[in-house]
């Protein structure tokens, strides 16, 4: 039997799976059903992020990812597209806001308690990726409005594995410079960091103990000291051909936050023009709420402070010879 592109796609089911509340109420508003489209496709869009996410998790989870293989490209490759997708989301509040205040009052009332607040793949998205209960804000009513099934799901992302743990795992198996034989180089290094600082970084010397000397603990952190000095070293000798990759999967990640980031933000000036100071109409605080989880939910914020301890590429320590053949395309 042939393939339709009509019977492929199932246009049947998306066409005709926008149901104005307007229309209902026999008050038409135009505005609705772009407004209706729009967060359909977001879901969608989620969903496709899932797939990647999911399917990187499953590389990850893997008991020795080989980072000379086709699988670190395939994880770097599926981050990338996360990054585009997710610029896509930021960029289609553009759309969003040809839509003004007073079309979205011609139907918002009709609304309520609907909101994007109750967006169950989204955060099921965030646990995926890394986020904790413990770092939400609003934790306490986060799930409050969700159906029981949609709760039980994003318990259970919470509950599994998350990227970000398993990116601790990967980074603690990085075999250069463990612990011991390699003392001298991060002794050197140390030195040469706290040399680079100014006056009024000093204090940088407490924060860089913190995240690199093993016997820190702390519980609000993913990523372990030894991942961290890890982390560091691929961003410190990213030009070593078996370190590109490795970079490039640290960087996509912290893209990967921007952007979400960048959605957050976009997102809450909209409501703030959409609606000013008055509540959400699932109930948050409108802006007050975006504006806290935006600036509180980052995940891969430890990679990010790792930049606070770079130095300048001339003054890098020169590498056991060792350890530079390994690095290069010859060992």
């Amino acid at each position: 039997m042939e393939v339709q592109y009509h019977d492929y796609l199932q246009l049947d089911k998306i066409l005709n799976a926008q149901f104005p509340e307007s229309d209902k109420h026999k008050m038409p508003a135009h505005d609705e059903t772009l407004f209706i489209i729009i967060h359909q496709a977001y879901e969608l869009w989620f969903k496709q992020l899932h797939h990647e996410a999911d399917s990187v998790v499953a590389i990850m989870s893997k008991p020795a990812l080989n980072d000379n293989s086709p699988e670190l490209q395939t994880v770097v490759h599926r981050l990338n597209r996360c990054v585009t997708i997710l610029r896509v989301l930021v960029h289609q509040i553009d759309i969003m806001e040809t839509m003004t205040p007073m079309d979205f009052l011609d139907f918002r009332d009709m609304l309520r308690p609907a909101s994007g607040f109750q967006s169950w793949q989204f955060k099921e998205l965030e646990a995926k990726l890394g986020l904790k209960f413990e770092q939400r804000h609003g934790k306490e009513y986060y799930t409050a409005q969700l159906r029981t099934e949609h709760v039980e799901i994003i318990k259970k992302a919470e509950g599994s594995k998350s990227l970000l743990q398993l990116l601790n795992t990967w980074l603690e198996r990085m075999p250069f410079l463990k612990e011991g034989a390699d003392n001298s180089f991060w002794d050197n290094y140390k030195k040469v960091y706290q040399e680079s600082l100014a006056d009024a970084e000093k204090n940088n010397m407490a924060a860089f103990e913190e995240m690199f000397n093993k016997g820190t603990t702390s519980s609000d952190r993913t990523l372990s000291p030894a991942a961290c000095r890890a982390a560091l070293f691929i961003m410190l000798y990213r030009g070593y051909p078996l370190l590109q990759l490795p970079f490039q999967l640290l960087n996509a990640l912290l893209e990967i936050d921007e952007q979400l980031s960048n959605w957050r933000h976009r997102h809450m000036n909209m409501v703030h023009r959409m609606i000013g100071m008055r509540i959400g109409t699932g109930g948050s605080t409108g802006k007050d709420y975006l504006k806290a989880a935006a600036d509180k939910h980052y995940i891969f914020k430890e990679i990010a402070q790792l930049n606070s301890f770079l130095i300048e590429r001339r003054k890098l320590p020169a590498l056991p010879v060792e350890i530079e053949k390994q690095l290069g395309f010859g060992h």
